[in-house]
């Protein structure tokens, strides 16, 4: 049994990858495999993303694009984010195209005129883009704040100034719309979308993904490395944060918040040997503690995957499903990453 076993499902990610090509019509998928694919891997993910129909691939750093480039001579790739002091030279031997935040562009490379309609984060305002030459620009862009929430009318304004701004631009290509936005939002669909999180199988709007179509790509496994039972009064982990009541049969299971399983999990539930179990106490950096019924050492545990979603452990530690799993390390000395075709 592996202490952190990983296992991404291309064939997953290929199938979700059609779904998003269908669901944006006329426009191109643009494949966003940022921070290493949303930790999936973006070697892999970009390469299978591209194959299933993808005509473009997203990064948030210089880094990150020039290390897809020779496998992907003529792509297309797109930094998101700011380029670093002195990283304007990597993106032109690397050919990447840049999203720019002010009229300040730099030489040499393909920009995207990044406009902030009402994000608040990196972006140009509207009255910014007045003095940029339109000749040369490849790309105009936004990002939607709210794209996920049941009131559309802040989408609607961002899209009014967008529109707005991009017919000054009239030969780039108009991109807005993210996971949400394309699978909600037909309107904010324009020459191409831009999508991560649903392209991994995760719900952009924290519900069932299989409403959409949509598959998760990743699965996280480990085992119970020891069984031992708790009389009442006796407690597991930092803390003592649980005391049994009664006696009590536990697993120790080899993951804990230094391999991404996070310490605000206490309470998440994971699958033992297939039955859902309460993760009991403070979780450790290298461990945690599970309830048991009969299963025996060496049990298999499913930490994310067969039905349960990275949406639950979100919801306990109130954030969202691809923070989850931005955070699974898969660092071989720590865990083994598997990659499936299905």
């Amino acid at each position: 049994m592996k202490r952190s076993e990983i296992t991404i499902d291309l064939g997953a990610l290929r199938r979700n990858t059609m779904v998003l090509v269908e669901a944006a019509g006329d426009a191109e998928l643009w494949a966003v495999v940022k921070a290493d694919a949303y930790g999936h891997g973006a070697t892999d993910c970009a390469r299978a993303a591209i194959e299933a129909g993808a005509r473009a691939l997203c990064v948030a750093t210089a880094k990150e694009g020039a290390a897809l480039r020779p496998e992907h001579p003529g792509v297309r790739i797109l930094v998101l984010g700011p380029l670093g002091p002195g990283e304007e030279a990597l993106a032109r031997e690397a050919a990447l195209e840049v999203a720019v935040s002010s009229p300040q562009l730099p030489e040499g490379v393909s920009v995207h005129v990044k406009v902030d309609t009402g994000m608040g984060r990196f972006g140009m305002s509207p009255d910014e883009t007045l003095g940029i030459d339109p000749d040369g620009v490849a790309g105009v862009m936004t990002h939607l704040a709210t794209a996920d929430e049941p009131d559309e009318s802040f989408v609607r304004r961002q899209l009014e100034t967008f529109t707005e701004v991009a017919s000054r631009f009239p030969g780039a290509m108009r991109h807005v719309a993210n996971s949400a936005a394309t699978l909600s939002h037909p309107e904010a669909r324009f020459d191409a979308v831009r999508c991560g999180v649903a392209l991994y199988g995760l719900s952009p709007f924290g519900d069932e993904p299989g409403k959409r179509g949509l598959e998760p790509v990743l699965s996280w496994r480990s085992y119970v490395a020891q069984t031992k039972v708790l009389g009442r009064g006796e407690s597991t982990g930092y803390g003592r944060r649980f005391v049994a009541e009664g006696e009590t049969r536990i697993g120790l299971v080899p993951v804990g918040y230094g391999d991404g399983f996070r310490r605000g999990l206490t309470g998440t539930e994971v699958l033992v040997a297939g039955t859902r179990r309460q993760v009991l106490g403070t979780v450790s950096m290298d461990s945690f503690a599970v309830e048991l019924g009969k299963e025996p050492d060496g049990a298999p545990v499913t930490l994310i995957g067969e039905g349960l979603l990275a949406d639950e452990h979100a919801r306990r530690l109130g954030t969202i499903n691809y923070e989850v799993t931005t955070e699974i390390v898969s660092d071989p000395r720590r865990a083994e990453r598997r990659v499936v075709d299905g």
